[in-house]
């Protein structure tokens, strides 16, 4: 049977509607650090700067995910099991951080950052080693890298409530900065040095 040269279509044969268009290429609909115009109430440029620090927050809260994944895999020592199940749950929770903001960029018009080698152009994370460090060096990295978000994350929440846009100041107080609060807290309490009984 003879295959015609348009994709999706046959001559002769069932395959015509079932046959993949394989390896299309389209033209980018809409440029990163843009907004598309919504009727949301808020201004072109309140949209515009809430998207650009919900991306700085998305791109930070994505390499803290990675890393709090890369801690759990790679822990030694006493602790390892409780401190497993903890970072494997805070990796949950910053993933579910992560698709809330950028549903948000997305809702006020924005394009998401999502590529992890465009997230790395953006984030303030410092690399850590590609190796094993010890335990409480982990800890520490993790604390750094809530405290960045924090700081950034309240400094944004101050600015987008100026700004009028309610939900990216709800979105950043209630769930990004509460959630990175309670975490640092966790973390930090792994670091205190005070033994189980006193002799």
């Amino acid at each position: 049977m003879t295959t015609s040269s348009e994709p999706g279509k046959t001559s002769g044969n069932a395959l015509g509607h079932s046959q993949p268009w394989l390896h299309q290429k389209g033209e980018v609909i809409q440029e990163f650090g843009t907004v598309k115009q919504f009727p949301l109430g808020l201004s072109h440029d309140a949209r515009m700067y809430s998207c650009q620090r919900l991306n700085r927050v998305l791109a930070d809260t994505q390499i803290l995910y990675g890393l709090y994944k890369k801690h759990h895999w790679l822990l030694r020592g006493a602790t390892f099991y409780q401190l497993h199940l903890l970072l494997d749950k805070h990796a949950d929770d910053q993933l579910t951080l992560v698709d809330t903001i950028a549903e948000r960029v997305q809702t006020l018009g924005g394009v998401a950052v999502g590529d992890p080698r465009h997230v790395a152009e953006i984030t303030s994370i410092p690399r850590p080693p590609d190796g094993v460090e010890e335990v409480p060096a982990m800890l520490s990295r993790l604390l750094a890298a809530h405290e960045t978000i924090l700081v950034d994350a309240h400094d944004a929440a101050a600015r987008t409530a100026e700004l009028g846009d309610d939900g990216t100041n709800d979105l950043l107080v209630s769930q990004v900065i509460r959630t990175g609060e309670l975490q640092a807290w966790f973390l930090a309490e792994h670091l205190v040095d005070t033994p189980l009984v006193r002799s």
